[in-house]
């Protein structure tokens, strides 16, 4: 059901063709502004088509995607950056060479409106934990640090609506819950919107949204961790569980 009024995010229909299939089919999705979303589902069900489409990596073969009122399918990848559409992948991309602080400088010089780079390169590794690692190669960095500085770096463009692929992967236990932190705040002081994919049910579950069940290019459910998770679409396409078998674990 569409909502009453225009939202932050509007999904309507949107359809990706490849040689005849439907990676992704007629997806609706609406998020409100400052709200975050996750969706979840079997490798190859779409999750990241429907990432490369609202961010503009690809244009829809059918369909629309409105921002804040506006519509943006069809529009450059670039044009979709300015609008505030940003999105952080899930292997980092950092400059390993460069210390964090620089990573950060040169994140900022090429983001407009940052008119003191060092102020503002210090407050956003304040802000994702890594105010103490300023001077360390970004190469150095584990693995779940290098995920924080390349959010930070995303940050640095100042987003409206931030795309989070699997922010999770490849974390420690200690890590993961930090990034639950580190999300949660940061909705909490900037009011970015958040979409995020992710395959771990204990970390989605951590964030505590609204959640959408995506398969075979379809998204079959939505609702709370809890909700979608006693959806036997979703236990047995998903989860591969039946029902004598526990959904979480």
């Amino acid at each position: 059901m569409q909502p009453e009024a225009a939202t932050f995010l509007e999904v309507e229909g949107l359809t990706k063709v490849f040689g005849g299939v439907h990676a992704v089919a007629g997806v609706d999705l609406w998020l409100d502004a400052g709200s975050m979303r996750c969706i979840i589902g079997p490798n190859g069900c779409g999750k990241t088509t429907l990432f490369n489409l609202i961010t503009g990596y690809l244009q829809p073969t059918t369909g629309s995607v409105r921002f804040r009122g506006r519509a943006v399918s069809g529009q450059p990848l670039h044009e979709i950056a300015r609008e505030g559409i940003l999105r952080k992948f899930q292997v980092p991309s950092v400059f390993s060479a460069m210390t964090v602080a620089d990573n950060l400088r040169a994140a900022l010089a090429a983001a407009p409106g940052n008119a003191n780079g060092a102020t503002a390169a210090q407050a956003l590794l304040a802000r994702v934990g890594l105010d103490r690692e300023a001077d360390q190669l970004a190469g150095t960095l584990s693995h779940g640090r290098k995920q924080w500085l390349e959010l930070a770096l995303v940050l640095a463009a100042g987003p409206r609506l931030l795309l989070l692929d699997e922010p999770a992967a490849g974390m420690t236990r200690a890590e993961k819950k930090e990034t639950v932190r580190l999300i949660q705040q940061l909705r909490a002081e900037t009011g970015v919107g958040v979409l995020v994919i992710e395959h771990d049910m204990r970390f989605v579950e951590a964030l505590d949204c609204p959640v959408s069940v995506m398969v075979m290019g379809k998204i079959v459910t939505s609702g709370s961790f809890a909700e979608v998770r006693r959806d036997e679409r979703v236990r047995e396409a998903y989860l591969g569980q039946t029902r004598a078998e526990p959904a979480h674990g």
